[in-house]
């Protein structure tokens, strides 16, 4: 288990690193990531791979297959399942915060959101039945992207959700936001970007071949992988 892993993925809050992945396994670092520990996961199931982890308002979202949402309210040392109403049975891919806002992504176009700190959670209607494997926030926008080149935003705290226009039919897997631009990655090393919050996109020139799973933005820097 690493958090490098594709399989994995990690978040962090309050000086602290959370890392999720396979069979339930969460781990938290108090130190940088220089040491791990195990914190206390209430579910087997595979936790997913990506943005499935993410930290806001002093809460630990994950995120997994089969509806799974676990959070953590004591800076990750445990975790309890919490359930979407209706239930949610699609396998859930991304999570994101924003605006006091957590919004979840998953199978078959799934979107649901939390306004009060993860504890109640509701579906709402993105318009689309492909799959969904990448959110972010910024600028007051959430951004979704998925299968077949699909981009959603929403401009009201994820209650509604419009496609924008996608420059590829090509699986996009994750998404970010930095310098004022929305940057998102997926299968053939496609690249695309959005310099107007999200309502246009165009190809970006990346490498040949292979699958980018993931991106981050930091110190001026976007990073795919």
């Amino acid at each position: 288990f690493t958090v490098s892993s594709s399989d994995d993925s990690s978040s962090s809050g309050s000086g602290v690193f959370v890392a999720v992945g396979n069979n339930g396994i969460i781990i938290r670092s108090t130190d940088n990531g220089t040491n791990w520990d195990n914190a206390t996961s209430p579910t087997k199931n595979n936790l997913s791979w990506g943005d499935g982890v993410v930290f806001g308002n002093n809460t630990f979202v994950g995120v997994g297959v089969s509806g799974n949402i676990v959070r953590s309210t004591d800076n990750g040392s445990s975790f309890d399942n919490v359930t979407s109403d209706p239930a949610i049975t699609q396998h859930l891919y991304g999570v994101t915060f924003g605006n006091n806002t957590f919004v979840v992504c998953g199978s078959n176009g799934t979107i649901v959101r939390s306004t009060d700190n993860g504890t109640n959670w509701d579906e709402v209607t993105s318009g689309t039945n492909k799959n969904l494997f990448g959110v972010t926030f910024a600028n007051n926008t959430f951004v979704a992207v998925g299968q077949a080149g699909n981009i959603l935003r929403s401009t009201d705290n994820g209650s509604s959700w419009d496609n924008a226009t996608s420059p590829t039919g090509t699986r996009l897997r994750g998404v970010t936001f930095g310098n004022n631009t929305f940057v998102a990655t997926g299968d053939s090393s496609t690249i695309v970007r959005s310099t107007d919050n999200g309502s246009n996109w165009d190809n970006a020139t990346g490498p040949s071949g292979s699958t980018l799973w993931d991106i981050g933005f930091g110190n001026n820097t976007f990073l795919a992988l």
